[in-house]
């Protein structure tokens, strides 16, 4: 089954993809100018890459997060199933792996490893 995972955040949407498996990759992030070009850019993903399960990061310390991450997730054309996954501390453990890049930028790399971890949670959730 192939899966995305999305890490929504206020600037960025980390996206991370499984194809076969349990391999995850780190995508390119999407730069959000507002929600609905964010959501129609993750809805072009998932067709282009013909998702068939889509993973959600939710934070279970924000409720104010959760609330955001919910209504953009209505916005989504979705004719998938989705799930949501905890994703506490993922973007802490993304910075932490690339702290050897020679020069850090906000490019979205710590978004797309951030929804890396949280697919990788939800693939091996025991």
């Amino acid at each position: 089954m192939k899966l995305a995972c999305i890490d929504i955040g206020l600037k960025r949407i980390g996206v991370a993809i499984c194809l076969s498996s349990d391999i995850v990759t780190p995508q390119s992030a999407i730069l959000r100018k507002n929600r609905n070009q964010a959501a129609n850019d993750v809805n072009a993903f998932l067709k282009e890459w013909e998702i068939e399960k889509l993973i959600v990061g939710l934070p279970s310390a924000s409720e104010d997060m959760q609330k955001r991450i919910n209504h953009f997730v209505k916005l989504l054309e979705l004719d998938i199933p989705f799930e949501f996954q905890e994703e506490n501390m993922s973007s802490i453990e993304a910075e932490d792996l690339i702290k050897g890049e020679i020069k850090y930028k906000r490019d979205g790399r710590v978004d797309s490893i951030a929804a890396k971890i949280i697919l990788e949670r939800y693939l091996f959730r025991s």
